[in-house]
């Protein structure tokens, strides 16, 4: 267990009271196996919409369904024992307004377990994080590149450069004075998230941000390099375990091509049991 942990599960005012502390950890999950490993040494664990590309192969976040962000939210759920579990609500599921944005947040909360949602949008979304909160829905909200706004913002570019910093400063401000109660900031420029770090009072979470953030989140499998060719700016490979995978499905390929596999230890006697 991180020494950084507390010994329960810290809930949503817990992570904000983290602000300015030591820096608070999180990654996502999709499985139970990978939340069993996340979970002793993160505070939150994000069951990203970031699951549609990671596991489906699909080419944006824009295909993910309530329903699979419930279904690996469970999944999830049974791997966790100290972290807390964050979900995020997927396209389509609270752009309308925030009776429907509610609808499926108290949905997610309920099926899945989840302490939080989390929401993609800066000051638009800012009555909607407002209306949630006020009916007992924790959210983590999520500006500068958001990629469900992918197609609208022309691709995954860097948002807040030059006099764009301002729109990005009063989204950040937006959605804290609405009442969330941490703020993921993706691909900024690093003194831009420095400066909203400093100027807001909750938490800010870097994805392509700055280390001034409150604390950092990334994509699993990009952190362990599952993914062979595919490697973002911001992200630091702390493992190369897709190559890793390659070599040893490679050998296995050979040696039953070879009939070395299975080998003398792998197959049974006719001989009685414990022979």
């Amino acid at each position: 267990m991180s020494a950084t942990l507390e010994a329960k599960i810290p809930a949503p005012p817990d992570i904000r009271a983290r602000k300015g502390g030591v820096p608070l950890v999180m990654l996502t999950a999709y499985t139970t196996p990978v939340a069993r490993l996340v979970d002793r040494h993160c505070d939150m664990v994000l069951v990203g919409d970031s699951v549609g590309m990671v596991l489906h192969g699909l080419p944006s976040t824009l295909g993910v369904t309530m329903e699979m962000m419930i279904l690996h939210g469970r999944a999830v759920a049974r791997g966790i024992e100290r972290a807390m579990m964050v979900v995020d609500m997927p396209f389509g599921a609270y752009e309308e307004g925030p009776e429907q944005a509610f609808r499926n947040a108290a949905r997610l909360m309920a099926e899945t377990g989840a302490a939080a949602v989390k929401l993609e949008g800066g000051a638009h979304m800012a009555p909607t994080i407002a209306f949630l909160v006020a009916r007992g829905v924790p959210v983590m909200a999520h500006v500068g590149l958001t990629p469900q706004a992918v197609h609208a913002l022309g691709g995954y570019r860097v948002q807040g450069r030059g006099a764009d910093g301002e729109r990005i400063r009063r989204d950040a401000e937006a959605v804290a004075a609405a009442g969330a109660f941490a703020v993921v900031l993706e691909k900024l420029p690093e003194a831009l998230a420095r400066e909203i770090t400093a100027a807001i009072a909750i938490p800010t979470i870097g994805i392509g941000a700055s280390a001034a953030c409150d604390g950092q989140v990334l994509v699993v499998d990009d952190m362990l390099g599952l993914f062979t060719g595919f490697r973002p700016k911001f992200v630091k490979r702390y493992a190369e375990l897709g190559a890793a995978a390659e070599e040893a499905i490679a050998a296995y390929a050979a040696e039953v091509r070879a009939r070395r596999f299975p080998a003398a230890e792998h197959v049974f006697s006719a001989e009685a049991p414990g022979a």
